[in-house]
């Protein structure tokens, strides 16, 4: 069933031919009790199968910044929905058909993979020497791409409707709550209403250089939602910097994009990332900071996934928003957290990354 704040862009985007393409998933929950988080990233690459770099890759990012990763060669035992959030990629114990099993089938019949929908995730992963990964919830949007009761967005407007961006990204879901329990390294993790978060990207070329900054678990603002992101990405053959900021809060979707507001960023090559930005009647200003390594992760490239990106899900973000009122700025909220993702990908970083 599709779920009514399901967002443009929730189907498989792939249109059967045989060239390079790719497509990738990002579902976090955050556990506010304990001050971890799970982030599940889910990709596919060349499905059409025989070349290269074709095959699926499920990284797990886990407590402290734990990592955890397994490749699914076999594209043949990938599915997905092209009409809506759903899609997985296992090996089947006998061999099982390509749909969204119930769980008790999932169980009985996947040796390992996943499978997740708008409102199911559901997986387990064995590796021999690091160990197993298992988890089961259900989900509850709260918050897509919009304001409550309007219609969804596209993440990059209208024009990201035509194949002329790339990559692609949508927010799937900028805030819900999960309930169920993820094993991670023997201990069981359990969580009722835990703050929810789901992204996605797609195409045939990939971005030059990016960063990323997200928290939907601000102390003490439970219904607060933030996704922040830029990079240098493909335009009809040329390339262009892009950044945007989007804020749920009260109801409200507060979008900051290039087309509607000034958009500002100083991101340093790790540790810092700051974006302020300015529309004729709103203000937002978003720094996050880790004094944290991070952990590096695997992303799409032309050739193929690498180690080219560094996350964490521990950092420190403070986010102000204003309503201008002629020359005066009043204050909408104020909020911070111990719990943001932030990231930093591509290159070259050996400096600041600064647009006034």
């Amino acid at each position: 069933m599709i779920h009514p704040l399901q967002t443009p862009h929730s189907g498989y985007h792939w249109d059967g031919r045989a060239d390079r393409f790719f497509e990738g998933w990002y579902f976090r929950v955050t556990l506010p009790q304990t001050g971890q988080t799970f982030a599940f990233m889910y990709s596919i690459e060349d499905p059409a199968g025989g070349q290269p770099n074709s095959g699926g890759t499920a990284q797990i990012l886990g407590p402290d910044d734990g990592y955890f990763c397994r490749t699914f060669p076999d594209v043949s035992q990938f599915w997905a929905w092209k009409e809506g959030l759903g899609l997985g990629h296992w090996r089947s114990k006998p061999q099982t058909s390509l749909r969204l099993l119930s769980t008790s089938e999932f169980r009985r019949y996947v040796a390992e993979g996943y499978q997740v929908t708008a409102t199911l995730h559901q997986g387990y992963l064995n590796d021999p020497v690091v160990g197993s990964v298992a988890w089961q919830y259900h989900t509850e949007p709260a918050y897509g791409w919009a304001s409550t009761g309007q219609s969804q967005q596209s993440t990059a407007g209208f024009l990201s409707s035509l194949p002329i961006f790339e990559p692609g990204w949508q927010i799937l879901m900028a805030h819900g709550y999960s309930t169920g329990w993820i094993e991670w390294q023997g201990k069981r993790h359990e969580f009722t209403n835990a703050p929810a978060y789901s992204e996605k990207n797609w195409g045939r070329s990939f971005p030059q250089k990016w960063f990323w900054v997200n928290c939907n678990a601000f102390d003490g603002v439970a219904d607060l939602a933030l996704t922040a992101g830029g990079g240098r990405r493909q335009v009809l053959g040329w390339m262009e910097s892009v950044a945007m900021v989007g804020v749920h809060y009260g109801g409200q979707f507060y979008e900051f994009v290039p087309w509607n507001a000034r958009v500002t960023w100083h991101i340093d090559p790790w540790g810092y990332w700051y974006m302020r930005c300015d529309r004729s009647n709103y203000a937002v200003e978003v720094t996050g900071t880790t004094a944290l390594p991070g952990i590096p992760l695997r992303a799409p490239t032309r050739q193929g996934m690498i180690f080219c990106c560094r996350d964490t899900a521990l950092g420190d973000v403070s986010l102000k928003l204003w309503r201008r009122q002629g020359e005066n700025l009043d204050l909408i909220v104020a909020a911070s957290s111990a719990q943001a993702g932030l990231e930093v990908g591509g290159g070259p970083w050996e400096e600041p990354w600064i647009k006034d």
